[in-house]
């Protein structure tokens, strides 16, 4: 029988390429650990971002490269998922309980924010991770109806709530603390310290990834956010209209300004597919959002359709990640989700918790 050597092996299980990154195992440093007794290989895969829906792609792609080499004949793959909290704005400290914070943000309303922010959460918790839901729009907050949650939060100490639970995420707004027909009437300081309360004073655990819906625009709420709250990163969320993309632009600029990372832009309401005859037509405009990707150095994450079960399913308080979860526009959001993720995955990681706390006292 011949030896199966480690050197031989390893190169071959590196050069694997992950689907969901698109980069190699070798590349992303995803090879944790290799075992080899004698015609058996055990090999542990840690990808750092979720993709559930990927690992049986995976595992069969490194059970085909490590049978290349003679003598291999079982090969037993783990694949596990370890998010850690990555770096934020300078100065920012990480919330207890939430490893990273993507903010969804557009320059203006209409564009299918909400409902973006809405299935990506439900896509990352159906790719295997722990995910909340903030709605950060004071003025018009729109979550609890796409979630289909409602009643206001319970408190176990009088000082802090307790998030709702809907379709496995946690979730919090300032919709389950007023009436529907309730205006908010706020001052751009009163609307942030709101925000700020809810943000904090909710007992988030054990998040992998907080989604913040983010009011439109790039107003006073939007900048202190931005400000105090840590962001692993933004999303520009916009539709292909030239209109919509003068003001998703100020909303990228916004963040840049403060410090935040940029993941990159989906472009909504891409395509219209007739429901009767499947005629394909871009109502918004083509390629708007590439064209943003390509002149500010970031990546277009996806184009998703204008379609009307997205919207009926979203009003319903199921959005289409879990009405359809096998269906093709899931498939997208679930893409989104796990392309953003391994860009995270691949920042600079948060070494705060570590650093040892120095506290000086003075001799009597």
């Amino acid at each position: 029988m011949t030896a199966i050597s480690e050197a031989a092996l390893r190169p071959l299980l590196q050069a694997v390429v992950d689907p969901g990154s698109a980069r190699s195992l070798g590349e992303s440093k995803a090879l944790k650990s290799l075992r080899i007794d004698g015609a058996d290989v055990v090999v542990e895969v840690d990808l750092g971002y979720p993709a559930a829906s990927q690992h049986d792609a995976l595992r069969a792609a490194l059970q085909t490269a490590a049978r290349t080499l003679p003598g291999v004949r079982n090969v037993n793959v783990t694949i596990t998922t370890s998010v850690v909290a990555h770096a934020v704005q300078r100065g920012v400290q990480l919330l207890p309980g939430v490893k990273n914070i993507i903010a969804v943000a557009s320059g203006k309303g209409g564009v299918g924010k909400s409902t973006t922010a809405a299935n990506l959460a439900l896509a990352l918790h159906a790719e295997g991770a722990r995910v909340g839901v903030l709605d950060a729009d004071v003025y018009g907050p729109s979550q609890p109806l796409m979630l289909g949650a409602s009643g206001r939060p319970e408190s176990t100490d009088g000082q802090t709530m307790e998030p709702h639970i809907a379709h496995g995420l946690q979730v919090n707004s300032i919709g389950f603390l007023v009436d529907d027909d309730q205006a908010m009437i706020w001052r751009g300081p009163m609307a942030t310290q709101a925000l700020e309360q809810l943000l904090r004073q909710t007992n988030w655990k054990d998040l992998d990834y907080l989604i913040i819906d983010m009011p439109p625009g790039t107003g006073d709420i939007q900048l202190t956010l931005s400000q105090r709250v840590p962001v692993t990163g933004a999303v520009i969320v916009t539709t292909p209209q030239d209109i919509a993309l003068i003001d998703a632009k100020k909303g990228l600029k916004m963040f840049e300004k403060v410090g935040i990372p940029i993941l990159g832009i989906v472009e909504n309401m891409a395509v219209h597919i007739c429901s009767n005859c499947g005629h394909a037509e871009h109502i918004f405009g083509a390629e708007g959002g590439q064209k943003m990707a390509e002149q500010y150095g970031t990546e277009l994450l996806a184009s998703l359709p204008l379609a009307m079960s997205i919207r009926a399913q979203a009003d319903a308080g199921t959005p289409t990640v879990a009405a359809e979860p096998g269906g093709e526009v899931a498939a997208l959001y679930k893409a989104l989700a796990r392309k953003l993720t391994s860009k995270i995955a691949a920042q600079s990681k948060d070494y705060s918790s570590k650093f040892p706390t120095i506290s000086i006292s003075k001799n009597s």
